[in-house]
C-alpha cells in the first residue's frame, strides 16, 4: 500500500513468508534454483520519500539500531539503481521505519528495497515499468522481484521467473523471532542433501 500527500510518499514494504521452499537444483555458478510460494503479511516496514537536493537516508523504528547506515544499504543502492535505469539524478530524503527484524528470513531488506523502487517511481516521476522495476530489483537481490509483485507468488529460478499464486484467505499466524541472525548465503552454503522435485501449481 501506498499514498502520495503534498509530494510526500508513504509505502509499505511487507514482510514476505515462503510458504514451502523447495530446492530444485544448482546452477554452474552455485546459484541455487528454487520452487517456493511466497505469500505478504500485514505487518511491514514503512519507508518515507520526500523530494530532496541529495540522496538521504534515516532509519528508526525497532529494529533501528541493527541495521548500518552505510553508503551500501540496500535502499540507497536501489534508489541509486533506479536513479541509473530512469535516468535521472537520485534525490530524495529516505526515512524507513525498520519493525521488521533483520536477517530473519522475512525478506525484510528485500521488501525495503522494492518499496523503495516502487515509492521513488512515483516521487520522481518516470515512467519505469513493473517489468523494468524487477529487472534493475534483480540485480540487487534474488528476492527483490517477488516483494515488487508484493501479492502471493509463485517463485522459480533463483528468483527471476514469477508467476501469480492463489487467491488464498486471510489468515492469522504466529512468527517467533529467536533474536539470531542467519545471513541468505551462509544457509545456501551449509547446505547439504540432494534436490527437490517442482510441486505443482495450483492458481485457483
Amino acid at each position: 500500500m501506498s499514498e502520495t500527500i503534498d509530494n510526500t510518499v508513504t509505502i509499505e514494504a511487507a514482510a514476505k513468508i515462503n510458504l514451502y521452499l523447495h530446492v530444485v537444483g544448482r546452477r554452474a555458478n552455485g546459484y541455487h534454483e528454487l520452487d517456493s510460494l511466497i505469500a505478504f503479511t500485514d505487518v511491514s516496514d514503512t519507508l518515507t520519500l520526500e523530494p530532496s537536493n541529495e540522496l538521504s537516508l534515516e532509519i528508526e523504528g525497532t529494529f533501528a539500531p541493527h541495521l548500518p547506515r552505510s553508503e551500501d544499504n540496500l535502499v540507497l543502492r536501489a534508489a541509486r539503481a533506479l536513479g541509473k535505469e530512469a535516468g535521472v539524478k537520485p534525490r530524495a530524503r529516505i526515512t524507513l521505519r525498520k519493525e521488521l527484524p533483520i536477517a530473519a528470513g522475512l525478506g525484510s531488506g528485500s521488501a525495503d528495497a522494492a518499496a523503495a523502487l516502487r515509492g521513488l517511481a512515483k516521487l520522481w516521476n518516470t515512467d519505469t515499468k513493473v517489468k523494468d522495476l524487477k529487472k534493475v530489483g534483480f540485480s540487487l537481490g534474488a528476492d527483490i522481484p517477488a516483494c515488487i509483485f508484493s501479492n502471493t507468488v509463485h517463485v522459480g529460478g533463483v528468483g527471476e521467473h514469477l508467476q501469480p499464486g492463489p487467491n488464498l484467505p486471510d489468515a492469522g499466524l504466529l512468527l517467533v523471532n529467536p533474536g539470531v541472525t542467519l545471513a541468505t548465503p551462509s544457509v545456501f552454503q551449509a547446505r547439504r542433501g540432494g534436490f527437490s522435485p517442482k510441486m505443482p501449481l495450483i492458481t485457483s
